[in-house]
């Protein structure tokens, strides 16, 4: 626990170490929760990251992005182009960044976003990311997999989805080293599928479609929703970073989790966003779609990969949104964790994703946009936070109860409130701005990430003096 001292000083903070011995088994059940990696649990290379972030991305989920920009929205494809470009760049950028800092720390990222927003504070952004990886992505790839999977074998709908969820679960079950290693695997597979998937698309695609007439306001909101997507991952950067050495050089590590995000996020929407003027029976699930025009073995075998894209992506899913549970302080072992993330949130988030089909496109454009509305602002806290105390030890931070401070926790939720009720360009809400001026279409990541992060600054400044400048983390023999 930590030890009173005077602001001016710097505190001393016991580690929450993880027990047990794990090492680079497989099939074993990781010990543990959110505690620090231990140095000699440490083992990996930043290479590895290439095909956990390739992997999870290399689903339908991914390609529907592009279906949006030119099917729903209506852009062309050279504006869906520069749109998917500029939102994933911005949301891999990010993503490396956040990565880059796991190895130093051995910490999951929902445990550093403590630094910022303090033991009870950060409650709001771990507990967000739990709900959103729970249910939301849960939801949302569960049932992509599951209608592949229909389609590939004309099986019972609830068969297919049983299959998927009981398989996503096991894999997270286990752990880190699973987890990796069945993303290891799963790429090349998924890789070389749907690069003779994506290659068919462009070759048959119309690119001479001026598109519908979206303008200005369509552009944004696909730079919002393909952020969002990329950056839906932010949140886990640390999780599969922390087991790597802590003298693992920051770039590597940074560019090879950024490049495994930005390309198979790149392609795939591109592809999506190509196929849409590829003439397709009427009726179609949007899977099928997809594939109808592929002929019949490339077609099965995307399908295939779609369903197998899907687990990919929740075994993600599941076991992150377990560490940031564990994040929230509770006491629970993190095998018990995820039973209650995947079996608890992923029971509600099925059956609201189940309720949502008839209208999926509309649905998912704002479950992405959603996403975004509150890593904005979280990533501007982040970010500045880590800008101010440069040069500073904060590893203390990490465990210590007694840090408590709330410029972190309001500065996120006021740029969440006034981005959205400003700039909100979604179903169920418009905001002010875009309901007078529709041709500004959705900024609100934007606005939010600048808002939480200009007054987060000024609240720093303000809570400085009242709490020590440095917290040294001291480990068992350390």
């Amino acid at each position: 626990m930590a030890t009173s001292a005077p602001a001016s000083q710097t505190e001393t903070v016991a580690a929450e170490v993880r027990a047990g011995d794990y090492g680079t088994r497989v099939i074993a059940v990781e010990p543990g929760g959110a505690e620090m990696v231990p140095p000699g649990e440490r083992h990996g290379s930043p290479v590895q990251l290439l095909w956990t972030w390739l992997s999870p991305n290399l689903e339908f989920a991914t390609v529907f992005l592009g279906v949006l920009a030119t099917g729903i929205i209506g852009l062309s494809f050279t504006q869906a182009f520069f749109a998917i470009l500029l939102g994933t760049g911005l949301g891999s950028f990010t993503h490396a960044v956040l990565s880059a800092r796991g190895p130093q720390f051995g910490v999951p990222q929902m445990v550093l976003s403590r630094i910022a927003f303090g033991w009870r504070g950060n409650v709001l952004p771990a507990g967000l990311n739990a709900v959103v990886a729970g249910i939301g992505w849960f939801a949302v790839n569960s049932v992509s997999g599951a209608l592949a999977l229909n389609s590939l074998t004309s099986l019972p709908s609830w068969l297919c989805l049983l299959v998927v969820v009981v398989l996503q679960i096991v894999i997270a079950f286990f752990g880190h080293n699973l987890v990796q290693t069945f993303e290891k695997y799963a790429a090349p597979i998924l890789g070389v599928i749907f690069a003779i998937a994506c290659v068919l698309t462009f070759l048959k695609a119309d690119y001479s479609a001026a598109g519908t007439g979206a303008g200005v306001g369509g552009f944004l909101v696909i730079v919002g929703a393909t952020f969002g997507y990329a950056a839906g991952w932010n949140p886990y950067a640390a999780d599969y970073t922390r087991y790597l050495p802590a003298d693992t050089p920051k770039l590597k590590v940074g560019l090879f989790a950024g490049l495994g995000v930005f390309i198979s996020c790149m392609v795939l929407e591109l592809a999506g966003a190509a196929s849409t003027s590829i003439l397709t029976d009427a009726g179609l699930n949007p899977t099928t779609a997809f594939t109808s025009h592929l002929g019949t073995v490339v077609g099965d075998l995307t399908l295939l990969a779609i369903a197998l894209g899907a687990i990919a992506a929740n075994a993600i899913n599941i076991y992150s949104g377990a560490l940031s549970f564990t994040a929230l302080g509770f006491t629970i072992p993190l095998k018990a964790a995820r039973a209650v993330t995947a079996l608890g949130f992923g029971v509600v988030g099925l059956i609201l994703a189940w309720t949502a089909l008839k209208d999926a496109g509309a649905r998912y454009e704002n479950f992405l946009l959603v996403i975004s509305y509150w890593i904005g602002p979280w990533l501007g806290v982040y970010f500045t936070d880590q800008y101010l105390r440069r040069g500073h030890r904060v590893d203390g931070f990490l465990f210590d109860t007694k840090h408590n401070p709330y410029a972190g926790w309001v500065a996120m939720l006021v740029g969440i409130v006034v981005s959205v009720w400003l700039f909100s360009n979604e179903t169920f809400y418009v905001g002010v701005v875009p309901r007078h001026v529709p041709e500004v279409g959705d900024i609100t990541f934007f606005v939010g990430f600048l808002v939480a992060a200009g007054l987060y600054a000024g609240l720093f400044a303000t809570q400085r003096s009242r709490e020590p400048q440095d917290a040294v983390l001291v480990t068992p023999g350390g």
